[in-house]
C-alpha cells in the first residue's frame, strides 16, 4: 500500500492560467507560496524565513472555479497528489518539473478582499475574521 497526499496552505503567486479544450475540459495552472516563519534557536542562532513555491494544476470543475474566483494573493488550502514529469527544453536538455494535482481546494481569502463571490456548491469556504498576521505567510 502507498499514499501520495499533499496538503498546502499558502498564497497564490500569480493569476492562474486556464486552458479550455474542445472537449469542454479545462486545466488551470498557477503557483502557490508557502512560507515558514523566521525564528531564533535557544543558542541564539537565527533561522531566516523560508518560502517554497509550488506548481499547482487543477482540472475540470476545479479549473473553472479557479478561473472565476482565484487571483494573485488569495489564500488557498489545497489537497492533492504530487507528480513529477519530464520534458525537453528548447536546447534539447531533459528537464523535470514537480506539480501538485488538486483533489480538493478551500478558498480562504475573506469575501471582502475577493473580486467575486463563491458559486453555490463549490469546493471552497470563506474564512472569517482572519488577519494577515494569523497565518505564517
Amino acid at each position: 500500500m502507498s499514499v501520495n497526499k499533499v496538503i498546502l496552505l499558502g498564497n497564490v503567486g500569480q493569476d492562474p492560467k486556464v486552458k479550455y479544450f474542445d472537449s469542454g475540459a479545462a486545466v488551470a495552472t498557477f503557483s502557490l507560496a508557502t512560507t515558514e516563519r523566521a525564528y531564533t534557536l535557544a543558542n541564539g542562532t537565527q533561522i531566516p524565513e523560508r518560502t517554497e513555491w509550488h506548481n499547482i494544476v487543477a482540472s475540470n470543475r476545479l479549473a473553472e472555479i479557479v478561473d472565476k474566483y482565484v487571483h494573485k494573493g488569495d489564500k488557498l488550502y489545497i489537497e492533492g497528489k504530487i507528480r513529477t514529469r519530464s520534458y525537453s527544453d528548447q536546447s534539447g536538455a531533459l528537464r523535470y518539473i514537480t506539480e501538485i494535482y488538486v483533489d480538493n481546494m478551500e478558498m480562504l481569502t475573506p469575501k471582502s478582499n475577493s473580486t467575486g463571490s463563491l458559486p453555490l456548491g463549490c469546493a471552497g469556504t470563506q474564512a472569517q475574521n482572519n488577519s494577515a498576521n494569523d497565518l505564517p505567510f
